[in-house]
């Protein structure tokens, strides 16, 4: 005799309400009643069979997809129903409430068997997609060809969508972002998908249609890195405007002293001599589109001394002012491109100043399509030495094909047939994944205006004129300029700043630091045996110091300005000898003295 089984746990919203003998009688019903409208749409039911679990879900937070119901191998969504939809007669929420259309969460997803379309519903199928090209998210769905691309690259192309450099808001002039890019003139792409259409994404595009050749030239677009044609970049290829703003206010402080917006006076402390100011108005403040370049002062500002009183040589309480103005970080600059002077949140001043520098492609920009192809530029040719076709077509980037079969991105070449076919057609071209345009209507385009059906054309050398021996494919690929900018990131140091507790210098681009020289690095000079090298980088360009040790009992010594003359502060021995080493080093012997450990320098004379 079979076992009877176990009631199955019914759970609402995550609480136990009680048990069910027939589960799935339950859900059955449950699921009839909420397609007939006794039941919220918004309600989910899911039935775990391992388990012997119901769990029935109303709570807010569930992302809810829709799906067309499927029974007994037919879609209710018929072709009577669909005709009433697309002319108007039914509305979507009519869809929901005949129950054409259900809302399915992550879980109830679970108890589904989904067909992608029409053509492939079985009797076991429950449900069917609206459109196959929904499995993906939003920024997916903006990328032409999904489905002919690997994972991974398709990943990266989202990552990169949100880098590019477009039109991020029509109302960009009338903002005070902290940094924000525009770009001069930004295309909408000739091969788009319908959700790039629905969302009018158009209005605020991101790129630019660019003819690319695939192959490769001199060496130069080795590896990732892309030959460029310096004459498109002239014309306005990718160019972009960075717009910075810098602001400050006249702050209040506690004495009821406050900060004042104006040209600073030579006897206000930290005055930077009268070049700083020379841009400023008679306000304090920069008058647009005025040249400025590193560390010039868009706002002239002066703060209260920090401490109320100071005495002066006579005695009397003197109050001088300390220098506090706004400037231009270092190598940075632009001409200014707008000033707003309001008041702050507290009621004081606040003054805006938007700077805008042109940020032209230059060797060592980035550049990406929308296949996670990313490259940088390695040359710029200008283009009378770049290669061309028979009807005088230069391309605007020359890719390297190693970047294609490795990373299996089938659909950028896809991508590049279809622009080449929009632009003869003069019509956009679909690339939503599983519906969009194939290969073989881009070919018929091709072969009704004469071009080759494999988008392969015979090009001439741009700088001998002889016709280059292999078929290159060439077409149109839309390119986005990404945020990886080589004059935001461009590092130099000499010398500079130094951290306070380790007498090293600072790090990082935008506190002037050094280039770390790091364990790795220092390996290569010892495998060299470049000891002095290591020694100059490690120490004399580092944090060396010279510290006095006591030669009797080993300790840190020090000068005595009273009595002019060194000594140790542990045993009183004049006996001292000024010792080179790293200021790091004497920061440590000062740590192990703070944990009572008396650490000691024994010294002897150099062999």
């Amino acid at each position: 005799m079979a076992k009877p089984k176990k009631p199955a746990k019914v759970y609402v919203n995550g609480k136990f309400a009680g048990e069910y003998d027939k589960p799935e009688d339950l859900v059955k019903r449950l699921r009839e009643k909420r397609r007939t409208n006794e039941l919220n749409y918004q309600t989910n039911v899911y039935y775990n069979r391992k388990t012997r679990e119901v769990f029935i879900n109303t709570d807010s937070g569930r992302v809810r997809k829709p799906y067309i119901v499927v029974e007994a191998g037919k879609s209710r969504l018929t072709p009577e129903i669909l005709e009433k939809a697309k002319s108007g007669m039914l509305t979507w929420q009519h869809l929901i409430k005949m129950g054409v259309v259900e809302y399915l969460d992550a879980e109830e997803e679970e108890n589904t068997y989904v067909a992608l379309d029409e053509a492939g519903i079985t009797e076991r199928h429950t449900h069917l997609e609206l459109d196959p090209a929904t499995i993906f998210g939003i920024t997916t769905s903006m990328l032409p060809y999904v489905e002919h691309n690997s994972s991974p690259r398709i990943t990266m192309a989202c990552a990169m969508a949100k880098q590019s450099l477009g039109l991020y808001a029509s109302n960009y002039l009338n903002r005070y972002d902290t940094k924000a890019y525009a770009m001069y003139i930004p295309q909408q792409p000739l091969v788009q998908t319908s959700a790039y259409r629905v969302l009018g994404m158009k209005n605020t595009p991101a790129g630019q249609n660019f003819v690319v050749a695939l192959t490769s030239y001199k060496g130069y677009n080795m590896a990732d890195a892309l030959v460029v044609n310096r004459s498109s970049i002239d014309r306005g290829l990718g160019r972009v405007v960075m717009l910075k703003t810098y602001e400050t206010e006249e702050r209040q402080y506690p004495g009821g002293q406050k900060d004042k917006i104006e040209v600073p006076d030579p006897s206000v402390v930290g005055y930077r001599g009268e070049e700083a100011y020379a841009k400023l108005g008679e306000d304090g403040v920069v008058t647009p589109e005025t040249e400025v370049d590193d560390r010039d002062v868009l706002v002239g500002k002066t703060s209260p001394p920090r401490f109320l009183e100071e005495l002066s040589v006579f005695g009397a309480v003197e109050e001088k002012k300390r220098e506090s103005s706004l400037a231009l970080k270092a190598r940075e600059h632009g001409v200014v491109d707008s000033v707003l002077v309001t008041e702050g949140p507290s009621g004081n001043r606040l003054v805006k100043v938007r700077v805008r520098s042109v940020k032209v492609p230059e060797l060592g920009d980035k550049f990406a399509s929308r296949h996670g192809q990313k490259g940088v530029i390695g040359l710029l040719v200008p283009q009378e030495d770049m290669p061309f076709t028979k009807d005088g077509i230069v391309p605007d980037l020359i890719v390297n094909p190693h970047a294609i079969p490795s990373r299996m991105t089938a659909g950028h070449l896809l991508e590049t047939l279809g622009g080449k076919a929009s632009s003869l057609s003069g019509a956009f071209m679909d690339g939503t994944s599983f519906s969009g345009n194939t290969e073989e209507d881009y070919v018929k385009i091709l072969k009704e205006r004469g071009f080759d059906e494999s988008g392969e054309e015979i090009l001439y050398d741009g700088i001998t004129g002889e016709q280059i021996k292999s078929r290159i494919f060439i077409g149109v690929v839309y390119y986005q300029r990404l945020h990886h900018l080589v004059s935001n990131k461009m590092h130099m140091r000499s010398r500079g700043p130094i951290q306070l507790l380790t007498h090293q210098p600072t790090e990082g681009r935008a506190r002037e630091g050094g280039l770390r020289f790091g364990e790795m690095e220092r390996d290569c000079l010892i495998g060299y045996g470049a000891s002095m090298l290591i020694k100059e980088r490690l120490l004399d360009e580092s944090d060396k110091t010279v510290q006095l040790v006591c030669t009797e009992c080993g300790a840190v010594a020090n000068h005595d300005f009273i009595k002019h003359k060194d000594i140790c502060p542990v045993c009183g021995s004049e006996s001292v000898e000024p010792i080179e080493m790293s200021y790091a080093f004497k920061l440590l012997l000062d740590e192990i003295k703070s944990l009572y450990i008396f650490p000691r320098l024994v010294l002897r004379d150099k062999a």
